[in-house]
């Protein structure tokens, strides 16, 4: 069984997608380990904020069956996709983030915004705080920790799926 770490985040009716989107992902997938959400600012384009999770899940899946499965979950949630337009508001948003310890940059995995977005890395680090990242070797509390954080506003916020 493979562990798998799933970046979870809505900007569009936000508390409904995301419940929907564990639902499907728990049909699918299993029993959900869930991160504290996070409320964030859009980055990359003027919109309303966002709330941000992780997921982690086991699974015999393949990388490629998970990503099917999530994009379809995605598709069910209303997602539109915006042809070369990277940033934008949505309703659902499900990125494989981790999958084992896979490199593998066809798939985007580990998925490079661990590094670069508060908003994933430090739910991430909440599940995982001494897992390594499969490229760097660091802990993700240690990428945490050294992360700079005033780069973005991020808050935790109580909401119950």
């Amino acid at each position: 069984m493979a562990q798998v770490y799933v970046s979870i985040g809505s900007n569009i009716e936000p508390r409904r997608y995301i419940s929907s989107g564990l639902d499907s992902m728990q049909q699918h997938f299993g029993g959900l380990i869930l991160s504290a959400v996070y409320e964030s600012e859009a980055v990359g384009f003027e919109g309303d904020n966002f709330l941000n999770l992780v997921a982690l899940f086991e699974t015999d899946k393949t990388a490629d069956e998970v990503i099917a499965t999530l994009q379809h979950i995605e598709t069910d949630n209303d997602r539109k996709r915006v042809v070369g337009k990277r940033f934008s508001a949505r309703t659902l948003d499900l990125d494989i983030l981790l999958y084992d310890d896979l490199v593998n940059d066809e798939l985007a995995i580990p998925r490079d915004e661990i590094l670069k977005y508060a908003f994933v890395l430090l739910p991430l680090s909440e599940l995982a705080p001494n897992a390594k990242h499969p490229v760097t070797g660091q802990t993700y509390a240690d990428l945490w920790q050294a992360f700079d954080k005033k780069e973005q506003d991020l808050w935790q916020v109580e909401v119950l799926f």
